[in-house]
């Protein structure tokens, strides 16, 4: 009697499969990645009513769609939720953290309770974790100085004084060099991330340094000042301010928040091009990242934008006046609504992605380069 072997095999197979449970076979299924756009709120200044109080989160493959509210604390003494000042991710130990004026708070992403929240005498500003997730550079409320502190425990390691007015604080991709923003000094400084030392300065700018993001490589800087709609241009490894560029056709004037005219400042992932916020005329400006820096178009929004970040994959742009911009042909696909269909906005947002209930990678709340080559 003859016998295909291959239809056997194929047989046997079968019947020990049939053996397995279900439950087994789809726990053995890798689990579909999941990208979801977390928002913490109050995130412009302590204002409730740009989505309430908590982290919002939006489903990025379902056109945004609101999600879920998470419970944070982080509250003034008289019991009115705080300022959110800075949120970022580290993937090792599966959380979150938010600062606030005032505290710290680490949440677990998996049960998403509160690990700990702790407060540093000066109070906490826009903070930045290392690439392996277990350092970070914490500034003091536009304080002198800076904690570096265990991001499993809280505890501080050191501490490093700057200047006047520490702020806005941007780790290496490489996790080497931590850029440090006073906003009191025209220099953006440079910190060395193992020895935790102060080694350099870039600048001087033509003003007091305010937001500001750097290429993937480490080797541009490009930074807001005070007083200027537009940007300007550093060398991170001269010191050397190398440009200074201002939005055309469209004129400075007041701004609500932050004093300066163009808080916010991002480059997208594949560094191709440069996006400025402009609070007076309610725009975002978008420019070559590359000299002579031309400016290519202007997008209308719905509110004054004070920060801007992207997707991880570049398609999406968040400005924190609440739209989802198409990178690419500059629509406006959509905006944030919570789960009351209000108008969601906030300066402090970052794209997680999950595997099953485990976050396995993190973007950032600054507008980094990605590109290392």
């Amino acid at each position: 009697m003859k016998f295909n072997k291959r239809c056997l095999a194929t047989s046997i197979i079968c019947l020990i499969l049939l053996t397995i449970p279900y439950s087994d076979l789809k726990a053995q299924t890798p689990a579909k990645t999941k990208r979801y756009l977390y928002v913490a709120t109050p995130g412009i200044r302590d204002y409730l009513g740009y989505g309430g109080h908590g982290i919002l989160v939006f489903d990025i493959d379902n056109n945004h769609r609101f999600v879920k509210r998470i419970k944070t604390e982080g509250f003034h003494p008289n019991g009115k939720p705080s300022n959110v000042k800075g949120i970022a991710v580290s993937i090792p130990l599966n959380s979150i953290y938010i600062t606030t004026l005032e505290s710290l708070q680490r949440i677990d992403l998996t049960t998403e309770k509160i690990v700990w929240e702790k407060k540093f005498e000066g109070g906490c500003d826009r903070m930045a974790i290392s690439p392996d997730g277990l350092t970070m550079y914490l500034p003091s409320l536009e304080n002198t100085f800076w904690n570096v502190v265990d991001c499993k425990t809280g505890d501080i390691l050191k501490k490093l004084t700057v200047h006047k007015r520490a702020h806005n604080t941007i780790y290496g991709r490489d996790g080497k060099m931590v850029y440090l923003d006073d906003i009191a000094s025209p220099f953006l400084h440079i910190a060395d991330a193992q020895k935790h030392e102060l080694i350099g300065k870039v600048g001087p700018f033509a003003n007091n340094v305010r937001p500001f993001t750097v290429n993937g490589k480490e080797t541009i800087t490009y930074v807001t000042v005070d007083s200027l709609l537009g940007f300007e241009v550093g060398d991170l490894k001269t010191g050397a301010k190398t440009a200074h560029i201002a939005v055309e056709g469209w004129e400075r004037g007041p701004v609500r928040r932050h004093g300066n005219p163009s808080h916010g400042i991002g480059l997208t992932p594949d560094e191709k091009e440069i996006w400025l916020c402009d609070g007076h005329n309610m725009r975002l400006h978008v420019f070559s990242a590359e000299a002579p820096y031309q400016q290519l178009t202007t997008i209308p929004l719905q509110d004054m934008p004070g920060w801007i970040v992207f997707s991880m994959d570049g398609k999406y742009a968040y400005p924190s006046s609440g739209e989802v911009i198409d990178v690419k042909t500059r629509n406006i696909l959509s905006c944030l609504k919570d789960e009351a269909h209000n108008n969601v906005a906030s300066e402090k947002m970052v794209e997680i992605q999950f595997s099953g209930n485990k976050a396995i990678r993190a973007g950032n709340q600054f507008g980094i380069g990605a590109r290392t080559f």
